[in-house]
């Protein structure tokens, strides 16, 4: 099995990932199979620590080696630690340096609280990086809606931007009371933020209340037992845009699903709201290389336009 080390530091050098380690950011993506034999790790920093994340057991003399090779890498690091995606709770242990369990991230000069080894994920998407820089230079004035807000990154960044008012729906409480807890960090006013622990699907008349809203940030899982089958439910949000969105609004559509692709989000926006017209679409970083296009995000850009009556 290969080493990473070569392509890491190729991408380094293409300018793939930043020279700037106080910033977070995924350094390796092997999860887009475009490195052979390595589609079972993923490698990410936040300072100080690397987190390699893998999807597959492996041997431990090759994850000795790696260890060793980031290490002098990154000389910067104190600890180094594995996630066994391939085992249930998807547990974290600490292979080198320090036991480091919560650590504030820096994204364009926005903070994020993170913890390892809580849960699955770390409160933090790297990959969507350029959407919320995308909703940062778009929210002055704005009032937007943040569906699936997990811990309120998209919040925080709209926020920084001068949005007048941000409404996070997530049914995690949770995970809400952690973005409660970023805005709180990057020092914003809290009264221009709503936060909403309901069940989207049932709450449309609470979601309502709070607009009509200048743009929609809508970034759902792709499924979770018993709340949400995005190939089934992405329906039933576009169909409301109509009573959430002022007319001239722009909506930021994400899928994160390996098995649909963009052709699936556009028949779906087509077939359910088609006074929604087709913008664009928002780059994922560049590091986060796929050998196939259209497995890994997509985020879409539309503007609702209604014709007028």
């Amino acid at each position: 099995m290969l080493s990473m080390l070569s392509h890491i530091q190729q991408n380094f050098e293409q300018g793939l990932v930043s020279s700037d380690l106080s910033l977070c950011q995924r350094i390796f993506h092997g999860r887009g199979h475009a490195y052979s034999n390595l589609a079972h790790v993923n490698v990410d920093w936040f300072s100080p620590v690397l987190l390699i994340t893998l999807y597959q057991p492996v041997e431990q003399a090759w994850l000795a080696q790696q260890v060793t090779e980031l290490k002098t890498l990154f000389t910067e690091c104190q600890s180094i630690q594995v996630q066994h995606r391939y085992q249930s709770y998807a547990p974290i242990e600490v292979v080198w340096g320090e036991t480091i369990t919560e650590l504030v991230a820096v994204e364009q000069q926005l903070k994020f609280q993170l913890q390892l080894g809580k849960s699955q994920n770390t409160g933090l998407f790297l990959d969507m990086a350029n959407g919320r820089n995308w909703l940062y230079q778009k929210a002055k004035d704005k009032n937007v809606l943040n569906l699936f807000a997990y811990t309120c990154a998209f919040s925080v960044a709209a926020i920084a931007g001068g949005a007048k008012q941000v409404v996070n729906i997530d049914m995690a409480k949770a995970s809400l009371a952690k973005g409660r807890d970023n805005h709180k960090l990057n020092q914003q006013d809290l009264s221009r933020v709503k936060f909403e622990g309901v069940d989207i699907f049932k709450s449309f008349g609470r979601i309502k209340k709070y607009g009509p809203y200048d743009i929609l940030v809508c970034d759902p899982p792709s499924f979770q037992k018993g709340s949400v089958n995005i190939e089934r439910d992405y329906q039933k949000i576009l169909r409301r845009i109509p009573q959430f969105m002022k007319p001239g609004a722009e909506l930021m559509l994400c899928l994160n699903s390996p098995d649909l692709d963009e052709s699936f989000l556009q028949a779906q926006v087509a077939n359910s709201c088609p006074d929604c017209h087709y913008q664009g679409k928002i780059a994922n970083p560049r590091v986060f290389k796929e050998a196939e296009q259209g497995k890994g995000l997509k985020v879409l850009l539309f503007s609702y336009l209604p014709a007028e009556t």
